[in-house]
């Protein structure tokens, strides 16, 4: 029994180690330039192995891209929950909140342009949600820290109270991250110029921000 168990957690070990290395070979070369053979070739994971684990090279793909969440996760936690932070008005907690995505944009760039790929690899292939449960969890939730920031400023009189701030943080969610995934996927008409895609970001942020300032 013992050996059996000794030889699960190796097995364990090496699945784990196959996956952050295609999270990484998917960060360098793209989903579509990376085989299930480059995957074993590099991990030292037999290709068969892989496949009877994860079913299909979509399978790993999901696992890599909840293991690339959660190492952001790492990244960021304790940062909203410094006395720094929390000392601050509702609304300028908000605002760094919101800044967040900036933040992926500038310094993760590789990341958010490869979750452009994914987000259309999962589409293509009809992948049904039940699939993606693991990997929703994954996805860093501002929505806890952002509620209360929403609270804090109503109280403090530096946000307006008739906000549907649910409404607001989705709305600004999906259009923060689709427009860094469009300005990372690069230019492709004559009149794009994507030369101050920082400055777009910034203008959404400050948009979402004047408009629940309390006057």
């Amino acid at each position: 029994m013992m050996i059996e168990f000794q030889n699960e957690n190796m097995k364990g070990r090496r699945i784990k180690r196959a996956v952050a290395i295609s999270a990484d070979m998917f960060l360098k070369n793209g989903i579509e330039n990376v085989k299930m053979t480059d995957i074993a070739d590099a991990s030292g994971v037999g290709v068969a192995t892989l496949y009877r684990y994860f079913g299909t090279k979509t399978g790993i793909t999901i696992a890599a891209m909840t293991h690339l969440w959660n190492e952001l996760k790492g990244m960021f936690s304790g940062i909203f929950e410094s006395e720094v932070f929390l000392a601050q008005s509702g609304l300028k907690q908000l605002s760094e909140l919101m800044r967040m995505y900036t933040v992926l944009y500038e310094a993760h760039k590789d990341f958010m342009k490869l979750l452009g790929e994914f987000d259309l690899m999962m589409i293509r292939e009809k992948v049904p949600k039940s699939e993606l449960e693991e990997y929703d969890q994954s996805i860093i939730n501002f929505y806890v820290v952002y509620e209360a920031a929403c609270k804090r400023g109503v109280a403090d009189g530096s946000i307006r109270e008739d906000v549907d701030f649910h409404l607001l943080y989705v709305t600004y969610g999906h259009a923060m991250m689709e427009l860094a995934k469009k300005l990372l996927r690069g230019e492709i008409l004559p009149t794009d110029n994507f030369s101050e895609g920082y400055k777009e970001l910034e203008m959404l942020v400050n948009t979402a921000v004047e408009y629940v300032r309390k006057r």
